[in-house]
């Protein structure tokens, strides 16, 4: 006989709204505006909005929402004085009836903000092959295949054959020599030493390409100790290369110095998932005041369709049709009302920036102030989860620059007069001293704690090291001066 159990659990279930909203909270803006063009495409009872629709706050406040197309919406004023009042008012852009009323006010020069299009490194690449009078469009065909094989530092590390299938599904036949071929072609090309195989093979190329800056023997010797002492030279033994080499020192340093110069990491190899970075918040500074606008793209909204709502009041519409009518109207609700919240959301969090970071947006980045993510969640009332979504891949614009909204947080140390530093600013510390250093005795980790110690900074040797690593600062043995 099966034995029945009584079990009591407790379990977490998210509504359709709330993960909805979550998804579009992590939305950067371009990201956003597209997932509000296909949920428009996906459902028939949405329409897009080109002009804003007039809030009843902004009627209770006066407002003018008709002074033009301003394309930043939201705009909400600090200053030193109304910091200390807003703590203690209701909640960003809600009235105490909890309607938002926020000021609008009429685009000026310094807040208009447009995105530029930049072309990706494989674009730039292409575009100087299509200069060459031997390659056409079969040949370009070829070289966006092996552009887009390359590993994340711009190695060409796939076998010749799965090019070669690749084109053979295009229609186009080719063999390893066109392949070779067009190698070649990429390898000299603006920077020089993509899709190589290996580190020594993009020196290689790097040093023909600048051998008009060096006297021919300089050149000659930097291409033989790549071609035969490269484990040599990567591991830093140039005593044993000078023996090996049987050249003088002077000599051997010119060529060393030479190899030293080139990149080792070509190009801008990152992720070029978009090539616009639109701020969703723009931050100026006028007559004591920080002005935070919110870039919702205004003139972009949704609503529902007013003609779906006159088919669903009328009683003797077919039931099949009320019915699909009900399910989108539901579902257009559920986005509009996750729209607003992304909205609300962000404003909560630039507000309490702006508060913790207010000599940072006031005199630049070496007064950005220790601050973490549970401050922030504790200030606006939100999840720690929910503050992560809402800084990720955001980006704020402001008079010293762009700035991921991730870039205001971080931890600190203790001074000596009881105040935290943020640890931007140590890493700062870092390396300037690394800049000022003796080259022939290079700071160790140690020696630079006991300088910043002596700034009245308390860190540790530990703390130092994961510093320097983080800014890729070798070690002190690698930066010792070569001879």
């Amino acid at each position: 006989m099966a034995e029945i159990r009584l079990q009591q659990k407790q379990q977490q279930q998210l509504s359709v709204q709330q993960i909805l909203s979550s998804q579009l909270l992590q939305l950067p803006m371009q990201n956003l505006e597209q997932r509000i063009y296909e949920e428009v495409q996906e459902n028939p009872l949405l329409e897009l909005v080109e002009e804003p629709q007039e809030n009843p706050g902004d009627a209770a406040a006066g407002i003018d929402r008709s002074a033009g197309d301003d394309m930043f919406d939201a705009v909400e004023r600090f200053s030193k004085s109304s910091l200390k009042e807003r703590s203690e008012a209701p909640p960003s852009g809600e009235t105490s009836e909890g309607r938002l009323n926020f000021t609008h006010e009429s685009p000026t020069k310094e807040r208009f903000f447009q995105a530029v299009q930049h072309d990706s490194f494989h674009e730039t690449l292409l575009k100087q092959l299509a200069l060459h009078d031997d390659v056409g469009e079969r040949e370009v065909k070829i070289a966006i295949e092996i552009l887009g094989n390359l590993d994340g530092d711009g190695y060409f590390t796939e076998g010749y054959d799965i090019i070669i299938d690749s084109l053979h599904f295009q229609g186009i036949e080719a063999g390893e020599v066109d392949l070779d071929r067009m190698l070649r072609k990429i390898h000299v090309l603006d920077p020089p030493g993509v899709a190589v195989r290996d580190l020594r093979e993009r020196l290689l190329v790097q040093l023909e390409v600048a051998a008009s800056r060096y006297d021919l023997r300089t050149g000659e010797l930097a291409t033989k100790i790549l071609h035969d002492h490269f484990d040599d030279f990567f591991h830093r033994r140039f005593e044993l290369l000078i023996k090996k080499l049987g050249a003088p020192k002077q000599r051997v340093e010119a060529a060393v110095s030479a190899i030293i110069a080139l990149d080792p990491h070509p190009g801008i190899f990152q992720d070029e998932g978009g090539h616009y970075i639109t701020p969703d918040f723009v931050v100026t500074y006028e007559n004591g005041e920080l002005t935070a606008a919110l870039n919702d793209r205004s003139s972009l909204s949704v609503k529902v369709t007013d003609r779906y709502q006159e088919l669903l009041k009328n009683r003797k519409g077919p039931k099949e049709e009320k019915q699909f009518i009900r399910k989108n109207m539901q579902r257009a609700q559920e986005f509009t009302t996750a729209l607003a919240t992304r909205r609300q959301t962000l404003l909560k969090v630039i507000e309490a920036l702006m508060k913790h970071q207010y000599a940072f947006f006031i005199s630049g980045p070496e007064q950005v102030m220790p601050l973490g993510m549970k401050t922030i969640a504790a200030e606006t009332g939100l999840d720690i989860s929910t503050i992560s979504r809402a800084v990720n891949g955001k980006y704020v614009q402001t008079r010293f620059g762009l700035f991921e909204l991730k870039y205001f947080f971080g931890t600190g140390l203790s001074m000596e007069e009881g105040e935290d530093l943020s640890s931007k600013i140590i890493r700062q510390y870092i390396a300037e001293m690394v800049k000022e250093e003796d080259q022939d005795q290079p700071l160790s980790d140690d020696r630079l704690a006991e300088m910043l110690v002596n700034r009245g900074v308390h860190i540790a040797r530990r703390t130092v090291a994961k510093y320097r690593e983080q800014m890729q600062i070798p070690v002190a043995r690698l930066r010792k001066k070569i001879f």
